[in-house]
């Protein structure tokens, strides 16, 4: 009789850097992704040709991005093996922050 081994699932402090990872190199990507869907639409289209552009808060824009940033970062530099709950409430910020990045990018395109 032959003993088969069962693959084990990664370790919680893998899956947790490979969302940080992945959050952190789609970050760019969605501002972009973001953008020509704004550019897309009727309004965006009158802000490119005739520079009648909405007043984005920069503040908001800003702050989003920059803290999605710091969270991934967080999630990163955190030790794998103490503070697990802490790690993932950094990697849940940071894809929260960035999807309200995108969501505010994608809502002044409307």
């Amino acid at each position: 009789m032959t003993t088969a081994k069962r693959p084990q699932a990664p370790a919680p402090g893998r899956f947790l850097t490979r969302w940080s990872v992945w959050g952190l190199a789609l970050l760019i990507p969605t501002v972009f992704l973001s953008a020509i869907g704004v550019a897309a639409t009727e309004r965006g289209t009158r802000c490119i040709t005739y520079n009648e552009c909405p007043q984005v808060p920069g503040a908001l824009v800003y702050g989003t991005f920059l803290m999605a940033v710091a969270a991934g970062l967080l999630a990163l530099a955190w030790p794998r093996r103490r503070g697990t709950k802490g790690r993932a409430a950094a990697v849940v910020l940071q894809w929260s922050a960035q999807s309200l990045l995108a969501l505010v990018i994608l809502s002044y395109g409307r």
